[in-house]
């Protein structure tokens, strides 16, 4: 299928999700993508503090002051984002930044969502949608499924519903199949979250967790990614969030200008990013491994720390030579399940570990947290430490590599981009000593994989 009938996913300098393509083939969305890179503009801290928060309050006061006019709190914000057009989106923050800088200051931005008082709510989130003019299409398509009714419907959770408006479904092109109705019930279980999410918490979230539960992504349930960049506020990196906390009875909805399509397995992502991920789909490819961990059926849930062509070039052009040599592919075999972690997924603000409930911890907390996460590499261990302070993540491996780009979620887990290949360690005076940047040759590096390329295998 070709690419301009995929959702359009962002550059990797600020992150991505890429929609699956099973559903792309009977949901056929046009592309629409930003031709500007998000590192064009970085401004400083405080400028993002102030450009966020005065933002949301100018959104915020104004939808209250359309709502007070109208009867329908829905159909009011709509109407106020249709005639400011793209004016809040592009207020809201309009790029990306470097937070690794900032989270070295342990300076937390305090950035939270500012709402003043509303009017209590007399509706159900569902019956916002049901009544409202703009949501038509999504209402009509929910009203299939009496459970899905049912359940916005409830007093069981807060729900918070990302609702694409029916200029959304105008996307799809007429010729489009029609999508099964199982399918269709998964596309609409991803823009329902069982937990209370006002844009305050939004915009603080990096992952949200969805109604829709999925078999590969371990225990848990498949999430959503939230962003900050050239195009305001967005869900899943393409689409843009239009109307803020439209508050029901029991959650809240926000309105999106694109609809929201759950993502491929962690291995197609990579091979539909051959700008990124050529060097690495090149190597999983040479030792065999892209197709078993493509293989759901021997995992739940994973996290591939990736590295980047770019992190690939920073290697000594000999130790690349050796590595994609016939010779030295089993060491390379040996490197690259160093940097895959299976039946665990860490995203940056969530963990979901395959074994048992107990032991899942879905949730990171603010401040650091370490985690030793177990490779395919035989008795080998990665090292992750997260730095969490508000919205501002930072990630590190091994106390040295960096992940430049966090939470490309994967059907069957997520993908974290690393700044660099990821070395293992090697054993003096029976002590691990990592690797963290130094020169490093061919003897060097085969010393590290020696023990490990009898056993190779996932």
């Amino acid at each position: 299928m070709k690419l301009t009938y995929i959702l359009p996913f962002a550059a990797l300098s600020t992150a991505f999700v890429l929609p699956d393509q099973q559903l792309i083939r009977q949901i056929a969305i046009e592309s629409h993508r930003s031709a500007e890179s998000a590192l064009d503009k970085l401004p400083s801290k405080d400028q993002v503090a102030d450009r966020i928060e005065n933002s949301f309050d100018k959104i915020d006061n104004s939808v209250k002051k359309a709502v007070k006019c109208s009867k329908h709190a829905f159909d009011a914000a709509i109407d106020y984002a249709a005639e400011t057009g793209n004016d809040i989106s592009k207020k809201v923050q309009q790029t990306g930044f470097d937070a690794g800088s900032w989270l070295d200051s342990h300076t937390d931005l305090g950035i939270q969502g500012h709402h003043g008082h509303h009017d209590k709510p007399n509706q159900t989130v569902y019956e916002l949608i049901a009544s409202s003019k703009y949501t038509t299409k999504l209402a009509a398509a929910i009203n299939e499924y009496p459970d899905l009714v049912t359940l916005l419907n409830g007093t069981l959770a807060n729900y918070t519903v990302f609702a694409p408006v029916d200029s959304a479904f105008d996307k799809i092109p007429e010729d489009a199949p029609k999508p099964s109705k199982e399918l269709l019930k998964k596309v609409l279980l991803y823009h329902v979250s069982p937990e209370f999410y006002p844009a305050g918490k939004v915009l603080v979230t990096h992952t949200v967790p969805t109604a829709l539960t999925v078999d590969t992504v371990g225990i848990g349930p498949q999430r959503l990614s939230t962003n900050i960049g050239l195009k305001g506020l967005t869900v899943n990196f393409y689409s843009r969030i239009i109307a803020i906390d439209i508050f029901g009875t029991n959650g809240v909805i926000h309105g999106l200008d694109s609809l929201l399509i759950p993502p491929p397995k962690a291995a197609e992502i990579i091979s539909l990013l051959p700008a990124e991920f050529s060097t690495l789909e090149l190597g999983l490819t040479k030792t065999g491994l892209l197709g078993p961990i493509n293989d759901t059926s021997n995992h739940y849930g994973g996290t591939v720390f990736a590295p980047s062509n770019f992190a690939f070039q920073k290697l000594p052009t000999k130790i690349t030579a050796f590595l994609f040599s016939s010779y030295g592919q089993k060491y390379l075999k040996a490197l690259l399940q160093y940097h895959v972690v299976a039946n665990q997924t860490l995203y940056s603000d969530a963990y979901y570990a395959a074994s048992s409930v107990d032991d899942m911890n879905e949730d990171i907390p603010k401040g650091i947290f370490h985690i030793d996460l177990p490779t395919l590499l035989k008795d080998k261990s990665l090292a992750v430490d997260v730095a969490r302070y508000g919205r501002l993540i930072e990630i590190k491996v091994n106390a040295f590599a960096r992940v430049t780009v966090q939470d490309g979620i994967a059907a069957d887990g997520v993908i974290q981009v690393v700044s660099d290949v990821l070395i293992p360690p090697k054993r003096i005076d029976r002590m691990q000593q990592q690797w963290q940047g130094e020169e490093l040759t061919v003897e060097d590096l085969k010393e590290r994989l020696e023990p490990f390329i009898e056993n190779v295998e996932l």
